[in-house]
């Protein structure tokens, strides 16, 4: 499928309130046509199934004031479908992260990542360089993986040591620092109060 194919299914999709919603709710996104989350995750199936490639390197070359909103979520979103290994899923997060301008696209993508439930220890030590990167949507994304996928009895000591040691300003590295903990909480109640 080609960007002009899926750019058509997605203005299909278009729903003008939900855009006013949705824009509300993502401060600074720029280009969302107002499609919801269950259709931009059918057509990331869909396209997961066929020929993704020729779309994600189109929609690499575009230019980023030319690129909805919702493109860039159905790229994360079929990078989490697609049926590769892990390395080859490895390069393609690489080359998307730097995409990621919002919480929205961070956490979702990377709540879709669920193949880190059979390569824990690839995407421990993968999300390590994100956690200590200097760009604040770089370590929210490392934050909100560590959080999905790592708060547990063999990881909940070094979770709270690696977001103790985060500093960075920006306020979406705060509050993913701070939901983070609150989950640590939840679970390790004991050991999150004593850390607190």
């Amino acid at each position: 499928m080609n960007r002009e194919q899926v750019r058509k299914l997605l203005e299909q999709q278009a729903e003008e309130n939900y855009k006013a919603f949705n824009d509300k709710l993502i401060p600074g996104v720029k280009n969302a046509i107002g499609v919801r989350m269950g259709p931009l995750k059918e057509l990331a199936k869909s396209m997961a199934k066929e020929n993704y490639n020729e779309y994600f390197e189109e929609l690499d070359r575009a230019p980023l004031d030319e690129i909805y909103y919702e493109e860039v979520m159905l790229q994360g979103l079929t990078i989490g479908f697609i049926k590769v290994s892990a390395e080859e899923r490895l390069k393609y997060i690489r080359l998307f992260v730097p995409k990621v301008d919002n919480w929205a696209v961070c956490d979702s993508f990377s709540a879709g990542l669920k193949f880190t439930k059979k390569e824990p220890e690839l995407l421990w030590e993968f999300i390590q360089s994100y956690l200590t990167d200097s760009r604040e949507f770089y370590i929210r994304f490392g934050v909100v993986m560590l959080m999905d996928y790592f708060i547990d009895q063999e990881h909940i000591k070094r979770d709270l040591t690696i977001l103790e040691n985060i500093s960075h300003e920006g306020y979406y590295v705060k509050m993913a620092v701070a939901w983070a903990i609150s989950v640590c909480f939840v679970k390790y109640p004991d050991m999150t109060r004593e850390f607190l």
